[in-house]
């Protein structure tokens, strides 16, 4: 397998295409071998185009996104042929998990694709300052994005910022990769265009390519994540986060075109997430172009809803929902878009609830129904047929990162936990509340009942009312870039859910009793919340290849 000094080492980018339309279409003007390779103005655009590319195969899908499997929400399948997935599952992950290593190379290939833009883009002659401002600001975006996400599943990791290759390069701290790579890439990436009118950055009256509002709403994140485990830098950092959200808030209607869909469900639909490619909460996104590549083309197209789909139905079962998560989410759209409500059952052609004895055992589980999609890219998956007769798959439906309820969400959580509070906030919890129950996107209710959060709230409750937002509007969604694992992780609580699945409670559900088919059999350690260098680079490079225990030496 490759490792990150091999994928530096290797310093070839096939050009090729991203996802929609012509977005990254391929190009037969060569292979861009070093960062001195920068020939003509016409390369910069290549070299935007092949980060896009490898920016889609990095979320592709549950195998290259790891970490949404250690959250409370996901679980696995107890067969034997899903062992990789189990380890994330239960924390115990070894380094020669090749679900860890997969992500392990696909980000690294980011951050490559970064850095080349970064150490050559200005050696082309004749680039326009503008499109040299570009593409220097989008690879500062991608690069600060893939550091973030390696640093919260990874912890200390190398931090290579060009394409020298360096085979002795040990590991940084989590603080120093924060404060060195990922908060100056945004800040820099903050000065990408507000918004975009043309192909391939624009399409359908949406931007496809990150801009200002993706860096300030990751910034924000970012943040929260500072505020909180392992750096643990508080109420500084809370309001920093804060501040940067509502930035992106108070440009809404003004500087930026987002807002949030009445229903739920819409967000999550077939036909403005693939064919029609115009979803307008979507802040940050990765497209695809499954049409463009024919048949069961893997480099280019989307990949989701087959992993978590019961096999009873054609699925795989790698993913499951966690019943509890699934038994504690309130009732109402959001909770029937994230989980269909029947299991289909293709020995019998029939459809039941999935807690139902009638669904054979091993399949008895809640199942995610948010990246479903359809061959004809239009009509929305129906759960009450079998996979087989109505998705490939390979498909093209866009992998949602940042939405616009999570920015609200992130504000508000962000604001409590500084102490703080206001009526702007709560009313942004609200919006996503009512929007989740069925009221519509709105701080008040569209029945005329009372809100579920009140305008008392304290900063604390507040706080707690974002956190538990967040996660339900996540749930099962291991592309976005703040699972909820991730919230989890920056809380520090996934003790708490290690110790609940290790009681492995029985839940009643209409009559049937129903346990997870896994449980761990390891003791809880904080170090359990990153996982293992894989091993395929400690070989190469045994300077990088220090134990779990050892790295939370190296937070600070």
């Amino acid at each position: 397998m490759k490792s990150i000094f091999k994928i530096f080492a290797l310093g070839i980018l096939v050009l090729g295409t991203y996802a929609c339309d012509d977005f990254l279409e391929e190009t037969p003007n060569g292979q861009l071998l070093t960062s001195d390779a920068f020939k003509q103005a016409s390369d910069v655009d290549d070299a935007v185009d092949v980060l896009y590319r490898q920016v889609s195969r990095g979320v592709m899908y549950d195998t290259q996104n790891c970490e949404g499997q250690m959250g409370d929400d996901i679980s696995t399948h107890p067969a034997s042929n899903k062992a990789l997935n189990r380890e994330l599952d239960l924390y115990n992950v070894s380094s020669g998990n090749g679900c860890t290593l997969d992500e392990w190379e696909k980000v690294w290939l980011i951050i490559k694709a970064a850095n080349y833009i970064l150490d050559g883009a200005a050696n082309a002659p004749g680039v326009s300052e503008s499109t040299l401002d570009y593409a220097l600001n989008q690879a500062h975006f991608w690069r600060g994005w893939s550091y973030f996400k390696l640093v919260r599943l990874f912890g200390p990791i190398p931090m290579i910022t060009t394409n020298i290759i360096d085979n002795s390069m040990g590991l940084s701290t989590v603080a120093k990769i924060y404060d060195e790579v990922i908060v100056p890439d945004l800040k820099a990436a903050e000065n990408l265009p507000d918004n975009y009118t043309t192909v391939p950055q624009a399409l359908n009256g949406i931007n496809v390519a990150a801009n200002s509002a993706a860096a300030k709403a990751l910034l924000s994140n970012v943040y929260l994540t500072m505020a909180g485990w392992p750096l643990n830098r508080g109420t500084e950092y809370y309001t920093l986060a804060a501040n940067k959200a509502k930035e992106v808030i108070d440009g809404l209607g003004s500087r930026y075109n987002y807002s949030m869909y009445d229903d739920f469900a819409k967000l999550f639909s077939v036909k403005l997430n693939t064919s029609d490619r115009n979803n307008k909460e979507l802040i940050l996104g990765a497209f695809y172009n499954y049409a463009l590549y024919g048949d069961g083309d893997r480099s280019e197209a989307a990949r989701g809803a087959i992993v978590d789909i019961p096999d009873c139905a054609d699925g795989y079962n790698n993913i499951r929902g966690e019943i509890s998560f699934w038994y504690n989410m309130p009732d109402g759209p959001r909770k029937t878009t994230t989980y269909p409500v029947v299991t289909y059952v293709k020995a019998n052609n029939a459809a039941y609830p999935w807690y139902s004895s009638s669904v054979p055992e091993g399949n008895r589980f809640p199942y995610g129904g948010k990246y479903l999609e359809t061959n004809d890219m239009v009509t929305e998956y129906n759960p009450y047929q079998s996979m087989g007769s109505q998705f490939r798959g390979w498909g093209q439906k866009t992998h949602q990162m940042i939405r616009i309820s999570e920015v609200y969400l992130w504000y508000a959580e962000a604001l409590g936990r500084s102490g703080q509070t206001s009526a702007e906030a709560i009313n942004c919890v609200n919006m996503v509340r009512n929007r989740a129950d069925g009221q519509g996107a709105s701080a008040t209710r569209a029945d005329g009942s009372a809100n579920v959060y009140p305008s008392t709230m304290s900063a604390s409750e507040l706080a707690e009312a974002a956190y538990n937002e967040h996660g339900w509007e996540v749930a099962m969604e291991w592309t976005v870039s703040a699972t909820r694992y991730h919230d989890m992780q920056r809380m520090n609580r996934v003790k708490d859910h290690f110790n609940l699945r290790a009681q492995n409670p029985t839940f009643m559900i209409n009559g049937n009793s129903l346990k997870e088919p896994n449980a761990p059999s390891t003791t809880w350690a904080e170090y359990r919340m990153f996982v293992p260098t894989p091993e395929s680079d400690v070989i190469l490079n045994k300077d990088i290849g220090i134990s779990l225990e050892e790295k939370m030496n190296l937070i600070q």
